[in-house]
């Protein structure tokens, strides 16, 4: 029987994903007096966790920088050895979603699973999407984090799950955005001060904005802060200097403080051509910020109101955001109401109504089971 909450996330990093893991993951080994394991590769992250949590993980370092499918790989053997020694597990799975749950079955074994990216950024080819559709049906909980995103899983695979929003924690960012941070880029009135913070990915799609900050130079004042990091970096440096924008644009390396900068700006720019539930919206909703995004699938619709609380602009057309920032500028005073929209819907993301929502899920699977 279970009794034990075994966690499964082979690739931990840096992102929205991994933010609202630590959360979840230290809030349920609170509720369960710290009965949880937890899966990983990357243990040099796992300092965030509660440290009553057991990390099971490769005793060599080594494996730290090695590909993502070597670390699923990695994981999933660590997961069947863990489970012949100990089958007491409930299985809850963050990454590598049908690897887990085909393993967990082989062991007769219980499984919930949280998708975290829309399947409109994946899902591609007759094979794979038959074979995702085959193996997901056998998790016994699949959470999602929005409404859409939950639409989207049952079109595309009739496939049930329930939506738990990302648990926003509004006193840590409020407590880190107060430390100060030296950054004159930021510091004049005169400029139109634009941030976006993720991964240097194709998902992410940064040059949109670079491209959309070179059509704008010399027609408005702007200064423009990315930060993230990622295997596009060096083309978004190169686009930077090949156009001489070094005045107007900085690429910052990942920070684990962003909120000060995000506090400083005036727009939040998304130009992601998908996402599951982008906390970075949220979180420039917290901040008061002006918010500027693509109607990518999933998330922005529903964070944004359809647009009672931001404004859109069509995917991967830097003309379309370039007029979309040039009417912000123009009429910055007049968007306080879209601003506001945005800041009084934030209740939907309570930290501790959407943690009490996963706990109650887990819970009922470890007492059905004890029962």
């Amino acid at each position: 029987m279970h009794k034990k909450l075994l966690i499964f996330i082979p690739h931990i990093n840096v992102g929205g994903v991994e933010k609202n893991f630590f959360i979840i993951t230290n809030y349920l080994a609170k509720k369960l007096n710290n009965n949880v394991s937890v899966i990983t590769v990357n243990k040099k992250f796992t300092k965030k966790l509660n440290k009553k949590i057991k990390i099971i993980s490769p005793k060599s370092n080594k494996w730290e920088n090695s590909s993502m499918y070597t670390k699923y790989t990695i994981s999933l053997l660590l997961l069947i050895k863990t489970l012949i020694s100990d089958r007491r597990y409930l299985i809850f799975s963050f990454q590598a979603n049908w690897y887990a749950i085909i393993v967990t079955k082989l062991f007769g074994l219980k499984i919930v699973t949280r998708s975290n990216t829309a399947p409109e950024g994946w899902s591609k080819g007759m094979i794979k999407n038959f074979f995702y559709k085959s193996v997901i049906n056998f998790s016994d909980k699949i959470i999602v984090n929005s409404n859409e995103f939950k639409e989207s899983l049952k079109k595309y695979f009739n496939v049930n799950s329930i939506c738990i929003y990302n648990p926003l924690d509004k006193s840590s960012m409020l407590r880190q955005s107060r430390r100060v941070e030296r950054f004159n880029f930021f510091s004049k009135k005169k400029y139109l001060k634009i941030i976006n913070i993720g991964r240097f990915t194709n998902q992410k799609n940064q040059m949109l904005i670079l491209k959309t900050i070179k059509y704008l130079n010399n027609r408005i004042p702007i200064k423009l802060l990315i930060i993230g990091r990622g295997e596009n970096y060096m083309n978004l440096k190169n686009f930077i200097y090949e156009n001489k924008l070094g005045k107007n644009i900085i690429l910052k390396r990942f920070v684990s403080n962003p909120y000060p900068f995000l506090k400083s700006s005036d727009i939040f720019v998304l130009s992601s051509n998908y996402e599951g539930l982008p906390n970075v919206l949220l979180e420039a909703q917290f901040f008061k910020k002006i918010i500027i995004s693509t109607k990518c699938p999933t998330g922005p619709k529903e964070i944004l109101l359809n647009g009672k609380a931001g404004l859109f602009f069509k995917m991967d057309d830097y003309k379309d955001l370039s007029r979309k920032i040039i009417y912000v500028y123009k009429n910055k005073q007049r968007l306080k109401n879209m601003i506001k929209a945005g800041y009084d819907n934030l209740h939907r993301f309570d930290k501790d109504t959407n943690l009490n929502k996963y706990y109650q899920i887990i819970v009922r699977f470890l007492e059905n089971e004890k029962n």
